[in-house]
């Protein structure tokens, strides 16, 4: 009697025969078989030794790039089974795909920490978010928005986590002091009122460094300035242009630079006894916004 052979086994076969032949053409670049094969046994090794078997679901959120293809096959290699769905879905939608599958890892790209992050915590069986791809994105543009930077020591926290948390608290108070009532943080990602984005959590990590990057939006956003200079590919879009709101739009106020400082300085101050120091753009980085304001206006 016979067997079928798995699609990972069948990989294995055909790149040991054609090696050096064209697997995947990817934006002008070749992949050969044995480069997807090698590639594909990396993701298989990687999804073993965070404990995925046979089995197990695997969520693959990720649009036509190389990285779903090693993914998609690595996961068939340890028997695993691939659940892919469409980049353009939402929190909700995801959550659904999750919970009914069972996933206990998603792939997805960079960019989409932080909608992944928003909602994990509500699916019991997701044990790993990996990540590849793209950086993810935030606006920044004078006047419409309040940009805040710290480096923390990690010794001070005991988790990532707790610092998205912590900070998180903080603007969710400066926001209610500013007027916006319904201001609410729950999990890594983004500060929202009334279900829209008014702000976004941004964490990194150097040695013994958390460094944090949070956006708050003063006023309404002009994001068709950046995309008539810079394309974006559309699940990125998507995801940047999900329905955002502002202080302004929310309390019918304008809300100067100066007026969040202060009270945001003082919230930060008392929560983590740590000075701030204000600052504008620097020279290069006025330029380099002003030189992309040109272009998205020129003719």
């Amino acid at each position: 009697m016979s067997t079928i052979p798995g699609l990972g086994e069948l990989l294995q076969t055909i790149a040991q025969k054609f090696k050096r032949k064209e697997a995947i053409l990817f934006e002008g670049t070749a992949i050969s078989y044995q480069e997807l094969e090698e590639q594909s046994n990396k993701v298989a090794n990687a999804l073993q030794a965070l404990g995925i078997q046979r089995g197990d679901r695997v969520a693959i959120m990720l649009p036509n790039i190389p990285e779903f293809v090693y993914t998609f096959f690595g996961a068939q290699k340890i028997g695993a089974i691939a659940v892919p769905f469409n980049t353009m879905y939402k929190g909700r939608e995801i959550l659904h795909i999750l919970n009914d599958s069972g996933a206990r890892a998603i792939v997805t790209l960079t960019n989409f920490a932080n909608l992944i992050n928003e909602i994990r915590y509500d699916a019991p069986a997701l044990e790993h978010v990996i990540l590849t791809g793209q950086r993810t994105l935030v606006f920044c543009q004078p006047g419409s928005t309040a940009v805040v930077q710290a480096v923390f020591e990690r010794s001070r926290f005991a988790s990532a986590d707790a610092v998205f948390h912590a900070v998180g608290e903080v603007l969710v108070q400066v926001l209610k002091e500013l007027g916006v009532e319904d201001a609410w943080y729950k999990h890594q990602g983004s500060i929202r009122a009334h279900g829209k984005k008014i702000g976004t959590i941004l964490l990194s990590t150097l040695e013994n460094l958390y460094i944090l990057n949070a956006v708050l939006f003063l006023d309404s956003l002009n994001a068709d300035e950046f995309f008539k200079v810079i394309w974006v590919p559309p699940e990125i879009k998507d995801k940047v242009l999900e329905p955002m709101t502002s202080i302004r739009e929310e309390t019918g106020k304008i809300v100067t630079l100066e007026e969040f400082k202060n009270s945001f300085t003082v919230l930060f101050q008392e929560k983590f006894q740590a000075d701030l120091t204000p600052s504008e753009l620097k020279r290069d980085e006025l330029f380099a916004y002003e030189k992309n304001r040109a272009l998205a206006y020129r003719k």
